[in-house]
């Protein structure tokens, strides 16, 4: 488990990261949300004990991170800004990392290699910057630790190589608890992967839940109504957002899902069904209720 209280780094008069606290559970992927500039590299260069916290505290199973080599065992962190040694190949970088991380798995790493159609004998500097991130990803799975932190990892990966990455780390997850901490701008990025998201603004924290549980009481309903929308049905429950196009309404709920589907089947109606919400109309419903407007900070 990861813990950070009171969590706060800045650098001259500029506030990265301000007062934070957060609980990461183990073996469950934490998404970490905010535009450049939120802190989300901070928090996790303090994570991985890269950068010291000027207060607060941010520990990993317990022990504080900054220059614990033990903890950093556990640890690999790949960065936006991807690099690698002057000249390196795969094939050296596999060589380095094995060196550091005892359970460096080497089969699994050329069997990776292979599989992104990577060349281990050529210089990375070659590569693109898809290409780099493959590398890193491949070096961070083939580590065997126990904490994974990815910084826009998924940024300027094709299609193909987003989704292969995405289940690589479920993998992890079911093979050895793995636990990924990933870092992004992108909500739809990581809404099929995240079991917790928080979003950082301004370096703070301005909501941290549990997809699970945001998803229980907001649903989306189509509806076409047989006349007008029913006046109780605004007065019955919280109508978050309605948006008519024609004679279809399609509506944002907060209520108990079964009431809800009782309540429906109730009245006359020509047509309704529930849809799933994207994860960003559920943060922009939760948002909004905090008064922060999720649109202008999240792409």
């Amino acid at each position: 488990m990861i813990e950070a209280i009171n969590l706060t780094k800045k650098f001259d008069d500029i506030i990265a990261v301000d007062n934070v606290s957060a609980t990461i559970k183990k073996a469950n992927v934490f998404g970490l949300i905010g535009t450049n500039g939120a802190g989300k590299s901070t928090f996790l260069r303090m994570a991985s004990g890269i950068y010291k916290p000027d207060s607060g505290s941010i520990k990993i199973e317990g022990e504080q991170i900054y220059e614990n080599l033990t903890i950093k065992k556990k640890i690999f962190y790949i960065s936006d800004e991807q690099y690698f040694f002057k000249y390196a190949t795969p094939e050296d970088m596999k060589n380095y990392y094995s060196s550091i991380y005892e359970n460096f798995d080497k089969l699994k790493f050329d069997k990776l290699i292979k599989s992104f159609g990577l060349d281990s004998k050529k210089n990375i500097h070659k590569f693109s910057k898809g290409m780099k991130k493959q590398v890193s990803v491949i070096c961070g799975i083939s580590s065997n630790v126990e904490y994974l932190f990815c910084d826009e990892t998924f940024d300027g990966l094709d299609p193909i190589a987003r989704q292969a990455v995405k289940t690589l780390l479920v993998e992890g997850i079911e093979e050895r608890e793995l636990t990924p901490v990933i870092a992004s701008h992108n909500l739809r990025e990581l809404e099929d992967i995240c079991d917790n998201i928080g979003i950082l603004y301004k370096g703070r924290v301005i909501l941290s839940k549990d997809l699970a549980d945001l998803k229980l009481d907001i649903h989306k309903i189509q509806v076409v109504f047989e006349n007008e929308m029913p006046i109780e049905l605004s007065e019955k429950f919280n109508i978050i957002k309605n948006e008519s196009r024609g004679v279809l309404n399609t509506l944002i709920i907060k209520a108990d899902r079964d009431e809800l589907i009782n309540y429906f089947n109730s009245i006359q109606t020509k047509f309704y069904e529930l849809l799933p919400l994207s994860l960003e109309e559920i943060f922009i419903v939760e948002t909004e209720g905090i008064g922060y407007d999720i649109k202008s900070l999240i792409i």
